[in-house]
């Protein structure tokens, strides 16, 4: 049984994440604060600590270089405070595994413990053996990899995987795209696992949620005394990253002036906190996503050429979920493992009116949409199988629209005028290729385009045209 120390001076975190641990098969002990941690430690062979950055006499820093010192062996955790997250980042570049920010989720927690756990005992099996300890230490990132990742059994998904495995070696900046609850972030973390940089930070960013006035301090930091309300010297995420990946989410949301400055820093790999004269160089992997078509955003001005250039050294495009039905069920199967965790249930199964149901579902919010139906299903589930009682309404009485299958046109042909006409003749011609070419593809948009030679916009441009979707 793996033994966790965790130490934390708020009782109620420590006993809450205590009882949570032990129900997941890990022999768990608590201290109050840095002091009986480590008298702790001296007494108990433990694979980890996962110890509260603020401490009643001590901090994370101390803690760390205490354990790291005397024992080299044990795996650390920092539990932080968003405000702290800094810190935390320069911790994991003392040693520290990884860092886990308040308010504490219990699905983050298990998985970031199990890596941890998983990559210290493989590192140090093999720390006197360097060529196996490569390839271990490959090993077990790319079960990390698996971890967040399902690698699923279509042809899209082995075409994705392939594609990350193709970039990751390098330092090539990457644009992922595809619809929203995709897995952007997902697949940009584990280029950043399978990549050189594995061992330093991933800093992630949403540019949706930025202002105009907040982008520039969290993307470049700044000195304190810099401006109104600036009230101590904050690091940006460029510079958290330095050395690791930094990913930008919905990049396209960002202010013109913003991507000017961003612009200048991706080119100089040189950043300036605001209020600084001071430049620090920087060696940061760029990685950006988004669900909008940034070459449309060009051209209605939104966003630079320029720096779109700067980004698109890789391109990586997520196919939606609807056209990965031999993935569906993998990744079903995946989730509930990691809800049953959560909750504390033994749900087994789906019956096969619920496979059925998921396997004609469109799956409009994707992978995120189906990641929440099977948490709720878990946790409405009484037995061991999830049925079709347990799912949202939404998804139990979804039916299959008819035109999926077959053209129906709006009015007979008889009944329109010209038909005889050979522009008409044309258009209902086009209209039956296309549909013949999707049921022989079971309606994949990107193959049925790739067969048509046409692009993805023009086919669902023509196919709404005719009232397919």
């Amino acid at each position: 049984m793996k033994k966790i120390l965790i130490i934390d001076d708020e009782v109620n975190v420590a006993l809450l994440l205590s009882k949570f641990l032990a129900r997941n098969g890990f022999d768990v002990t608590t201290a109050s604060n840095g002091s009986i941690g480590l008298e702790y430690l001296k007494n108990g062979d433990f694979n980890l600590v996962l110890c509260d950055f603020r401490l009643e006499d001590t901090d994370g820093r101390e803690m760390l270089r205490n354990i790291k010192s005397q024992y080299p062996k044990t795996g650390v955790i920092i539990i932080t405070g968003y405000s702290d997250i800094k810190m935390a980042v320069e911790l994991i570049k003392m040693g520290a595994y990884d860092y886990i920010t308040k308010p504490l989720y219990p699905d983050e927690i298990l998985n970031t413990i199990n890596k941890a756990i998983e990559t210290h005992y493989a590192l140090v099996e093999a720390k006197n053996e360097p060529e196996i300890q490569e390839k271990t230490s490959r090993d077990v990132r790319r079960q990390n990899f698996n971890g967040e990742f399902v690698v699923g059994a279509s042809r899209p998904s082995r075409e994705l995987l392939r594609q990350i495995e193709l970039v990751a070696p390098t330092n090539y900046s990457v644009i992922i795209t595809g619809e929203s609850g995709t897995g952007k972030e997902s697949v940009a973390k584990n280029i950043h696992l399978s990549s050189p940089r594995y061992n330093q930070p991933f800093i992630a960013m949403d540019c949706g949620s930025l202002t105009k006035e907040l982008a520039a301090s969290e993307f470049f930091g700044h000195e304190k005394g810099s401006f109104t309300g600036a009230l101590y010297t904050k690091i940006g995420h460029f510079e958290m990253a330095n050395g690791g990946t930094l990913f930008l989410d919905e990049v396209g949301n960002l202010s013109y002036e913003i991507q000017a400055a961003l612009l200048r820093t991706v080119q100089e790999r040189k950043v300036k906190r605001i209020g600084s004269t001071k430049e620090i160089s920087l060696d940061v992997r760029i990685i950006i996503a988004t669900n909008e078509n940034l070459l449309d955003a060009i051209q209605k001005g939104r966003f630079r050429e320029d720096l779109y250039h700067r980004f698109n050294e890789f391109s990586i495009y997520i196919p939606p979920l609807r056209e990965r039905g031999g993935d569906i069920m993998l990744l079903a199967d995946h989730f509930l493992k990691i809800a049953n965790q959560e909750l504390g249930r033994n749900v087994t199964s789906f019956s096969p009116e619920v496979i059925e149901c998921f396997m004609n579902y469109r799956w409009q919010g994707n992978i995120r949409e189906m990641k929440n139906v099977v948490r709720r299903a878990t946790l409405l589930t009484e037995g061991n199988e999830i049925t079709m009682k347990a799912l949202p309404l939404e998804i139990s009485n979804y039916k299959m629209p008819v035109y999926d299958y077959a053209y129906q046109p709006a009015e007979p042909v008889e009944a329109k005028e010209g038909r005889h006409d050979l522009k008409n003749a044309a258009l209902e011609a086009e209209y039956e290729t296309i549909l013949k070419v999707l049921r022989e593809v079971n309606f994949n948009k990107t193959k049925a385009a790739e067969i048509l030679n046409i692009d993805r916009k023009t086919l669902y441009n023509k196919m709404k045209a005719i009232n397919v979707k």
